[in-house]
């Protein structure tokens, strides 16, 4: 296994976008969710799979590795990930968790260079019934008002608990996951603001979803809440060719809690002989 090492690309509006780069193999991206980073949300994966592939592991702007900047639009960090997929220069693989598996599904339906897609447990905001819409805005609303006392690590706590279960939330926390999630906190509550006022095209398109020709592969906790199940049913349903698989006794926090089960999935959907030609 080689040492760690670090990619760099620039995007179209000049930031600076980075990510860690571990293992040898064919290369697969990793897409964070909206709480991390590329390091923190895969670090328990990695040692799983840095054996077989070359895993870059790119952080949104304003995160990570990357550069600031205000733009955290849905549209406009698509066009990040496209721009760090091209620089690869070479058939990739997307793996996105959460947030970031409605960005490699938008992205695969634009480039032709993702080769196949992992969507863990993908979510349609836009999709969910108003009750669960509600509940969303009540605790980005309460992230908002813990932050406003810099309380970051009870914010991001606080959202968190909207998608992961109890035994999720203890994981986390022993992990040190939201300690070192909540200096984002601030930037969550900005793409928050900024997603409410997208009209552009998502993951959530039937156009969109309809447009990827890569395999797609859903994958989903068998203990994970009722709205998440919905968003991969609904993806899997729209991608056409797309089959969706569960991971036992995880929820949504599956990279954190069951990274070994994740890995064998990945593992096998991502192998050569499973790759097109």
């Amino acid at each position: 296994m080689s040492s760690q090492r670090t990619h760099y690309v620039t995007t179209t509006d000049d930031v600076t976008i980075g990510g860690a780069v571990h293992g040898e193999g064919p290369p697969l991206v990793f897409l964070q969710g909206v709480m991390g980073d590329g390091d923190i949300d895969w670090q328990a994966l990695l040692r799983h799979l840095t054996g077989r592939f070359t895993c870059h592991l790119p952080s949104w702007r304003s995160r990570g590795l990357s550069g600031d900047h205000p733009d955290l639009s849905f549209g406009r960090l698509v066009d990040d990930v496209l721009d760090y997929v091209a620089s690869i220069a070479e058939p990739t693989g997307l793996v996105g968790w959460s947030g970031g598996a409605g960005l490699a599904l938008a992205v695969a339906a634009q480039s032709d260079a993702v080769d196949a897609v992992a969507a863990v447990e993908p979510l349609t905001p836009r999709l969910m019934e108003d009750q669960e819409q509600a509940a969303l805005g009540d605790a980005v609303a309460r992230m908002g008002e813990l932050a406003a006392e810099g309380r970051f690590t009870d914010g991001v706590r606080a959202f968190a608990a909207f998608v992961f279960t109890d035994e999720e939330m203890s994981v986390a926390e022993g992990a040190g996951y939201f300690e070192a999630a909540g200096r984002y906190v601030p930037d969550l509550l900005n793409f928050f603001q900024q997603q409410v006022k997208y009209q552009g095209p998502t993951h959530e398109d039937t156009a969109v979803l309809g447009a990827i020709s890569a395999p797609v592969l859903v994958l989903i906790g068998s203990d994970t809440k009722p709205y998440a199940t919905a968003g991969a049913r609904y993806v899997a349903d729209h991608v056409p060719n797309a089959r969706m698989q569960e991971i036992p006794d995880a929820g949504h926090a599956v990279p954190l809690t069951h990274p070994e089960a994740l890995a064998e999935a990945l593992t096998a959907f991502f192998s050569p002989a499973q790759r097109p030609a």
